[in-house]
């Protein structure tokens, strides 16, 4: 049988290719499955809002908020639950504040992500040109918004793929995996943060099996 390989035939930040040669399709897959679950992104998760005379109600403007992809720095920020803080308000090391005061005055105005301000300088929208909301002439909108950690595995918001999929290569012992981003992070942070998840779960099994106690009558 001939040896496993790996190699990247595509890589961009927003989308890389990795063919897999010799190597059970079901470690591919389990990169896949990690990499939409459990690599953190950031994403706003919690939004005051101080004033809001449009006709959308705060709860969907929260809920739009959430949906929007921040850039997030790997391994700058902490889950909120592991922050050493233990504050419901957060800290530096585990959340960012982004605000947003937009008026209109004698015409229609569509808000933009762009027009989020952010503490952080690293983290904001992927994108300056998402429709937050529609504000009539004389309309305003005023909010401040949290973003924190967390793993696509407890809402979609967190999810740093775009898609990922796994398909049959040319040969038959030939697996492809494409990863593509939602900007959050760089397709290859998200394998490289997938590839590292299922090292860690292989050496926790390990250890678990290792210390596993084998009856004296079995």
């Amino acid at each position: 049988m001939a040896s496993p390989s790996v190699e990247v035939v595509e890589k961009s930040n927003e989308r890389i290719v990795v063919r897999f040669n010799n190597i059970p399709r079901q470690y591919v897959n389990s990169l896949r499955r990690l990499a939409i679950s459990e690599v953190p992104t950031l994403a706003i998760d919690d939004v005051v809002i101080l004033e809001n005379s449009s006709v959308m109600h705060d709860e969907a403007v929260a809920h739009r908020l959430g949906l929007i992809p921040l850039r997030t720095d790997p391994g700058r920020f902490v889950m909120p639950h592991e922050c050493d803080c233990k504050s419901t308000l957060g800290c530096s090391k585990c959340r960012v504040l982004l605000v947003l005061d937009a008026e209109a005055n004698e015409k229609t105005k569509v808000v933009t992500s762009g027009e989020m301000v952010s503490e952080d300088e690293l983290v904001k929208p992927v994108s300056k040109d998402i429709p937050i909301i529609v504000l009539a002439p004389n309309q305003k909108l005023k909010f401040e918004a949290y973003a924190r950690l967390g793993i696509g595995k407890d809402h979609a918001k967190w999810q740093p793929t775009a898609a990922a999929v796994v398909k049959d290569g040319k040969d038959e012992d030939e697996i492809i995996l494409v990863i593509e981003s939602n900007g959050a992070l760089t397709a290859e942070e998200i394998l490289a943060a997938s590839a590292e998840r299922l090292a860690a779960k292989v050496k926790n099994f390990k250890q678990m099996v290792s210390s596993l106690k084998v009856p004296k009558n079995a």
